[in-house]
């Protein structure tokens, strides 16, 4: 094994170095999805009331959303920075955490309706 690897190495360094990172790129993506999987299958993150630390995004994973259409319905079609907070979306329209879970609970409604 260890000579074949030598081989390798000597006469096809590139091929090694690229099929090495390959390896190392599908490896750090799968544990990236296992954990992403493992982390969303616990029904303890499903539909969570809603908390200043939150990103748009991470609710509309919570609540099975498009993440564009709770970004744009949260910030109320305002300027905001690229990873925003609920507390930061919070100082920027004015809404409380009950308002912003008032909207998301119209959304989840609306989308249940046939």
């Amino acid at each position: 094994m260890r000579s074949t690897l030598i081989r390798l190495w000597s006469d096809h360094k590139i091929l090694t170095l690229a099929f090495g990172t390959a390896l190392c790129v599908t490896v750090f993506f799968g544990v990236r999805l296992a954990l992403f999987s493992l982390y969303w299958a616990d029904p303890d993150h499903h539909r969570q009331a809603l908390e200043d630390w939150m990103t748009p995004r991470y609710v509309a994973h919570s609540y099975h959303l498009p993440p564009e259409d709770v970004m744009r319905a949260l910030s109320g079609g305002a300027e905001v920075a690229r990873r925003p907070t609920l507390a930061d979306l919070s100082e920027i329209t004015g809404q409380s955490l009950d308002d912003m879970q008032a909207v998301i609970a119209a959304m989840t409604a609306e989308k249940a309706r046939p």
